[in-house]
Order: structure tokens, then C-alpha cells, then sequence
């Protein structure tokens, strides 16, 4: 196992012990990191979950919705730590009325509130504390948690759209900022958000986005190939990653040999590669006949 003594981190999102947030800790803790993590609107909540920890971290306040709390937090760590060896993101929800099959009726002000805790808050909270990050001898990063946005879930709504921003805001943040590192894909599975009113018993391992296993209704009786809408089959995403990747990888070897499959036998040589007289008119010659 890899050594994490001495390294220091901040893990939001530890909202209970199925959360990522949760067994990230943990496995930072496991590894010999010292970890802080920071709590929304229910300091009692978050402070229940770390106590269930290897070694109970302290709960610092940190609500995404208010400005004022994020350079707070900043002087918190600089004061006890001095720096950041990295940080984790692992914060986002959304209204009742903005998941749950609510997308065409959600209000700008809910659909406002999911982007800001999900995509808005990763700027927020990099721009903060990229100082305490980028100290003498650290390499600092911030990780995201991002959801498979190339389709549209049933269920996550507006919660989509936040986390399709989250991965617009990663690409930026990386833009400008070498402390950002590309948002991972936890995958589907079942989470503390399950009970926040997201709703992710939607995303059932039996039924694809847009659809069912990987396809999207038009209407009664049609259906639409997975690879014309952009819906993923029932797979995992990293299962349809590795199957792209070799299909790229197939496509790379055919041209490499010249539009063959790579170990395919070459095409038959044209008549003049192979000195046999050209055919009049387009046609063999007919063969002459022989006597015995």
C-alpha cells in the first residue's frame, strides 16, 4: 500500500459512512494521512459520520451556498497546516423538484442551486485554496467526483446537468490552474444521496440512460440504435471505455497496413502486377484450347 504519512488533506462530503467521501477518509487515514473535512448546513451529521473513522478528524464549517465560508476555511488550514497536500470534492445536491423526473418543471432558482453546489463550488474552492496547495515543497491537487454525463439518466435531472458542468469547469480550472486534476467516475452504485431525494434507484443496473439497456424510444414499437443518441449500454463506463479504446486501437492497426486487418492476407495483385496480359474490353481473354 502506498505511504501517505506526513500529507495532509481536506475531504468535503463526508456525509455518512456510504458515502465515497466516507471510505476515501478511511483509506487516507489507513495509508497514514491526517485528514480535515468540512460540514454544509448539519455540523451534527457530518460530525456522526467522522466519528465512525480510524481516527476522528476535526469538522470544519464549510457551506458551498455561502462565499464567506470558503476564505474562512482557508485561513483555518493555513493556520493549522500551513498547506494542503490535496483536497477532495465530493459536494453537490440539488431540490426535490429539480431530480426525480421534475427536469421540465424545475424553477431557475433549484436548477441554479444544483449548479452551483455541484460545478461552481469546485472553482470556488480550488481558486481558495490553490496559495495553501501550491506551497514550497508540495504538489498539491483537487479532485472532483463526476457522473457519467454523456447521456441523460433518468432520475438525475438537473443533477446531470451540474455534474456535465462540473467536468466543463475541471477542463478550465486545468486551463488556467496546474492544481486541478480531471474529475473520476466513480461509476453507478448506491450512495448517500439515495435518501437526499436524487433519486439514484432510477438508474437501475437493468435500464440504460434515454431508455432501456442502451437504447432511446422514439414511440410505440421504436427504438434508436445506443451509438445515434450517445446512450451507453448497461455495461459501467468503464467497461464501454475499454471496448472504445480498442475499437480505436483496431481502426489505428487497419491503417497501418494499409486498410487490412492486421494478419489479414493481402489483396490479389492487378493484372499488371502479375504479367498477365490486360483483358480486351474489360473481359478476361477467353482461354485457349488445347488437344491432347
Amino acid at each position: 500500500m502506498l505511504s501517505f504519512a506526513r500529507r495532509r488533506y481536506l475531504v468535503t462530503g463526508v456525509l455518512n459512512q456510504d458515502s465515497i467521501a466516507w471510505h476515501t477518509a478511511r483509506a487516507l487515514q489507513e495509508a497514514g494521512a491526517e485528514i480535515l473535512t468540512g460540514f454544509g448546513r448539519s455540523r451534527r451529521i457530518t460530525e456522526a459520520a467522522a466519528a465512525g473513522l480510524p481516527d476522528p478528524p476535526d469538522v470544519l464549517e464549510l457551506d458551498v451556498t455561502r462565499p464567506g465560508d470558503f476564505p474562512l476555511l482557508a485561513r483555518e488550514l493555513d493556520k493549522r497546516w500551513g498547506g494542503v497536500d490535496g483536497v477532495l470534492h465530493a459536494v453537490a445536491s440539488a431540490p426535490k423538484d429539480a431530480v426525480s423526473g421534475n427536469f421540465l418543471t424545475t424553477g431557475p432558482d433549484s436548477a441554479t442551486h444544483a449548479f452551483r453546489t455541484a460545478a461552481y463550488s469546485l472553482h470556488a474552492l480550488t481558486t481558495t485554496l490553490a496559495p495553501l496547495l501550491g506551497g514550497p515543497g508540495r504538489g498539491g491537487s483537487v479532485v472532483g467526483l463526476d457522473f457519467d454525463s454523456s447521456a441523460a439518466w433518468p432520475g438525475y435531472d438537473w443533477m446531470g446537468v451540474g455534474k456535465a458542468a462540473l467536468g466543463a469547469v475541471c477542463r478550465y480550472l486545468a486551463l488556467y490552474s496546474s492544481a486541478v486534476r480531471h474529475p473520476r467516475q466513480p461509476g453507478r452504485g448506491r450512495t448517500g444521496g439515495d435518501r437526499g431525494g436524487t433519486r439514484h434507484q432510477h438508474l437501475r443496473p437493468d435500464r440504460g440512460p434515454l431508455g432501456g439497456a442502451g437504447a432511446a424510444r422514439l414511440g410505440p414499437g421504436r427504438r434508436r440504435p445506443a451509438h445515434r443518441t450517445g446512450a451507453l449500454p448497461a455495461l459501467g463506463p468503464r467497461r464501454h471505455r475499454h471496448r472504445r479504446d480498442r475499437a480505436r486501437r483496431r481502426r489505428h492497426a487497419r491503417r497501418a497496413h494499409g486498410g487490412r486487418r492486421a494478419g489479414a492476407p493481402r489483396s490479389r495483385p492487378t493484372a499488371a502486377q502479375a504479367g498477365r496480359p490486360p483483358r480486351e474490353g474489360g473481359r478476361r481473354p477467353p482461354a485457349k484450347e488445347t488437344t491432347r
